[in-house]
């Protein structure tokens, strides 16, 4: 999880880009203003958050009948997966609070530290797929 105080920022920042000035969703492939920009980085990850636990669901499944088919010394797939993926959302999280820092307080860090989670759950989604595949070969 985030430190509280970036937490709460980042929630700021999306209640207060939640609602556009104009009422209209902003066009994130055209984006212009530093709140429309920091909106699509936070949809962005959503989006990206959602395809990582549907991926995550998928592959912890896959793990528990590698588990159920395996005796004893080969057991132990969806515990490992567990661990895993808990030490990568604390890597997660700590990375992209300190990649933030190159904006420290300023109205681009909610975006770059959006972005940040964004990219890296996309790719945590790719290797989670990958091991997912792996099982099924």
């Amino acid at each position: 999880m985030m430190k509280s105080g970036l937490w709460l920022m980042l929630c700021g920042c999306v209640l207060l880009v939640d609602a556009p000035a104009s009422g209209e969703e902003p066009d994130c492939e055209n984006a212009m203003t530093q709140m429309d920009m920091t909106y699509c980085a936070v949809q962005d990850y959503a989006k990206a958050d959602e395809a990582l636990n549907a991926q995550y669901k998928i592959t912890r499944d896959a793990m528990r009948a590698r588990d159920a088919d395996g005796i004893g010394e080969t057991a132990g797939a969806e515990a490992a997966l567990v661990k895993a993926q808990r030490a990568w959302m604390a890597y997660r999280d700590a990375q992209c609070v300190s990649y933030g820092f190159q904006a420290r307080g300023g109205s681009m860090e909610p975006m770059l530290v959006a972005n940040c989670e964004a990219e890296l759950t996309r790719s945590r989604t790719d290797a989670l797929k990958e091991l997912a595949d792996g099982l099924e070969n």
